[in-house]
């Protein structure tokens, strides 16, 4: 690519502009860790001024491959998210690459030295946190990043995938106080999450706007899947004033307080209701189907998937951030409370 004067811009001259060595520069084009954070945001910086590209690297990404990245893979959540990447994949004739990285600094190293070794069209990244340094080192390689829903609040120019869940967490506490619920307990997910912030976030909001006191300790800490929603909901059940109902911040976590409620030769929703959030394949086969905030993830899966493929084609995107409607899906886990 060229630079300002219409000849290709060299590394001597990214170098001269900035003040160091060649050497340095490219240690900053290899990624390496041995150089002072300042200066490496300087060189990079006149990189992308100048456009500079490696001699043989590509300006529009043909190879047929779209990496998806998740933290974690035991969980049908993430099926339903690779279900909508490969729909659109399949269609547009790209493969997909699904890689798990465990939150570990060491997986997520091995997997940027792997893509480094082939070709990628994109990259997904779902519930991460897309660190400065990779988003940096990323983009040295000229691969183009999605978000699906972001831990943190990524950079402006990395869009992101996510669905409505303020509104969805306001819309599962508006159900329970309308069935004349008062004591709602909530089982929240990871804090580090913008959507499990959201959920919380609505469900508080539904309390207030009620006039129903928030009280932190109907609140428990999870972690969106089953075993954390078994724990909260045996804390919830064993307070002096139990709550008559309990929304959980996700499918998996609503599961657990069902078998929360059955060890204590409790009923649902007899005794206790229950709702979730996903939508998840299980939940409308559980016993009694569950009562949940649909968030499309199949739909986000779609998305994600598109909006990489045409980043890779150069296109633009209509808008950075996009949120999906979730909505609540009513079935046999709720009902008013027993009279006292």
């Amino acid at each position: 690519m060229d630079g300002d004067d219409g000849r290709r811009i060299t590394i001597t001259a990214i170098a001269r502009e900035a003040g160091v060595s060649v050497p340095t520069v490219s240690r900053v084009l290899n990624g390496r860790s041995d150089v002072a954070p300042d200066t490496r945001e300087r060189v990079e910086e006149l990189l992308r001024h100048h456009g500079y590209q490696r001699r043989g690297s590509r300006t529009v990404s043909h190879a047929g491959l779209v990496d998806l990245v998740f933290n974690d893979l035991d969980s049908p959540w993430a099926v339903e998210i690779i279900r909508g990447v490969e729909d659109v994949g399949h269609g547009a004739g790209v493969g997909t690459v699904v890689s798990a990285i465990h939150r570990q600094s060491t997986a997520a190293r091995q997997w940027l030295q792997n893509l480094r070794a082939r070709a990628t069209d994109g990259v997904i990244f779902v519930t991460s946190h897309l660190s400065p340094p990779l988003h940096a080192q990323l983009r040295r390689l000229n691969v183009p990043v999605v978000v699906v829903d972001p831990a943190g609040v990524p950079a402006t120019d990395v869009p992101t995938v996510g669905a409505t869940n303020w509104a969805g967490g306001l819309a599962a506490t508006e159900h329970l106080l309308s069935l004349g619920h008062r004591r709602i307990g909530f089982v929240a997910g990871p804090t580090h999450l913008l959507c499990s912030r959201a959920r919380l976030d609505g469900h508080r909001a539904g309390l207030e706007a009620a006039g129903v006191p928030v009280e932190d300790r109907l609140v428990h800490p999870g972690d969106f899947y089953h075993a954390s929603g078994f724990a909260a909901g045996t804390a919830l059940l064993d307070l002096d004033d139990p709550p008559t109902a309990i929304f959980a911040a996700s499918d998996q976590m609503a599961f657990g307080v069902y078998e929360a409620v059955r060890r204590r030769g409790l009923r649902i929703p007899d005794d206790v209701s229950v709702v979730g959030f996903d939508d998840l394949p299980e939940a409308r086969w559980a016993s009694p189907p569950l009562t949940t905030v649909r968030q499309p993830l199949v739909e986000m899966g779609r998305l994600a998937a598109r909006t990489v493929l045409r980043l890779a084609q150069g296109e633009g995107i209509d808008s950075p951030r996009v949120e999906l409607a979730t909505n609540l899906v009513v079935r046999d886990s709720t009902a008013p409370p027993r009279l006292p």
